[in-house]
């Protein structure tokens, strides 16, 4: 066999590793952002029906036969009459037409179906690229907990529901912040896997980087934080107090704001409480992004992606703000109280997106030290484990093969190289091991 022949079974096999080892990464990364984008719809849709006061419109909740929406004069008289008998009904909505019903239904029927749709998305691919083993190794468990998260989210929002349906015709600001925020888990985790598979993982992880990480990850955090606030002040429709801006009614604290007594109570229940949190937090925010985004742009330790997404991250926070000023000053009209949800979103992917960027961020060779040469057995092996030879099974099966094809011993491609005085030759797909004609395979053991 001469050398030409060996490069081409060594480029055969590492070809093999990387298909087996890596799975259709593009694919389901492709497919978790269908995903992303079904849930950014989800949030939208949830937030017009929360705020059209469609959310108790439906009384039961049968995952399977609800998918059929009325079509009869009878089934829409029956609907109609389960909903007459609701609190909504006889406290806010008494003598509703059958016409204003059907408006606010079809709220709630759409965002239901959604749900829906999300589950077959995610659901259906999921088994195809599992039962086809095209998925990168590791990361069906992963997926399996993301359709978890899915199914307790729509038993949350039926708990949502159901604490509307007694005595007061409202849902629970809890239980609505915590559908809220489980959206932005769900989302975020998928989010996360996709730019993860997409993303090739650097061979040198910088040291300089890890501040502007460490304050990627607590932005993230904080905007998860001031969601939830979100959350509350739309529960509670604290929004519809308080409408002037900077001051809040012509003070910078309101005077209400420790009106409940245990004072705890204050930042869950009291709209002054709750209103001015959130806006500290965007303070906060504002505050703080723009010196992220100049710390990103002057670090020499930051990669390109993370410079440009903290241009979109500083961007959509300026529109958020204002989306959420205007919101306040104009009395959460529809349209912008809707925008300012479905901003609030995005603006949580900017941040995941730079947060991941600067997880990913790599040094350049001027001020990374030297790569040492694999002399020990651990260094052997960790090289081994970063070039995807020896350590998955279906990959090792591949080379095996092409190796007893070839009467080549597999020893000698484990050690990943031919000891050479006191360092090792590792074996690449680009670069043959030296001194290789003439010699056998046996010339290679230890």
């Amino acid at each position: 066999m001469d050398i030409a022949e060996r490069q081409d079974l060594l480029n055969v096999s590492h070809r093999a590793v990387e298909q087996t080892g890596n799975g259709d990464a593009g694919a389901v990364a492709a497919w978790l952002l269908v995903c992303c984008a079904l849930v950014f719809a989800m949030v939208v849709v949830g937030g017009v029906t929360r705020l059209t006061h469609s959310g108790l419109s439906i009384t039961e909740w049968q995952p399977i036969i609800g998918t059929l929406p009325p079509v009869t004069d009878a089934q829409w008289g029956e609907v109609f009459e389960k909903y007459q008998a609701t609190p909504e009904y006889r406290q806010v909505n008494r003598g509703m037409s059958l016409a204003a019903f059907k408006g606010i239904f079809w709220w709630e029927y759409f965002h239901r179906l959604l749900g829906r749709t999300i589950g077959i998305v995610f659901l259906v691919p999921l088994l195809w690229f599992i039962v086809r083993r095209s998925m990168p190794p590791g990361l069906a468990p992963i997926l399996v907990g993301i359709f978890v998260l899915g199914a307790l989210q729509g038993a949350m929002g039926w708990y949502m529901v159901q604490s509307g349906l007694v005595d007061d015709p409202r849902v629970s600001h809890f239980r609505l912040t915590a559908h809220l925020g489980l959206a932005f888990v769900i989302f975020a985790a998928m989010f996360w896997t996709a730019l993860s598979l997409l993303r090739v993982p650097p061979a040198t992880v910088s040291t300089r980087a890890a501040p502007l990480r460490r304050f990627a990850y607590a932005l993230t955090a904080l905007i998860f934080v001031m969601v939830l606030s979100g959350g509350l002040v739309a529960g509670i429709r604290a929004g519809f107090a308080y409408n002037t801006f900077p001051l809040m009614n012509g003070r910078l604290v309101p005077a209400e704001i420790m009106l409940i007594d245990p004072w705890y109570l204050n930042f869950l229940n009291n709209m002054a409480t709750v209103q001015f949190d959130h806006r500290a937090i965007a303070w906060v925010l504002a505050l703080t992004v723009p010196v992220f985004w100049l710390r990103v742009r002057t670090s020499p330790a930051a990669p390109a992606r993370a410079r440009s997404g903290t241009n979109l991250l500083l961007a959509l926070l300026a529109l958020q703000v204002t989306l959420g000023i205007c919101t306040l000053l104009f009395v959460v009209p529809l349209p912008l109280a809707a925008a300012h949800q479905a901003g609030a979103l995005l603006l949580f992917a900017a941040a995941l997106n730079v947060a991941h960027a600067l997880r990913s961020s790599t040094m350049s060779s001027l001020s990374s030290p030297a790569t040492p040469s694999p002399r020990t057995s651990a260094a052997r092996r960790d090289w081994r484990a970063s070039n995807g030879v020896g350590y998955r099974h279906a990959s090792f099966d591949v080379i095996r093969t092409v190796l007893r094809r070839r009467s080549l011993s597999l020893t000698w491609l484990g050690h990943g190289g031919r000891r050479r005085g006191a360092g090792v030759v590792p074996i690449t797909a680009k670069r043959p091991p030296p001194n290789l004609q003439g010699e056998t395979p046996c010339d290679f053991l230890p």
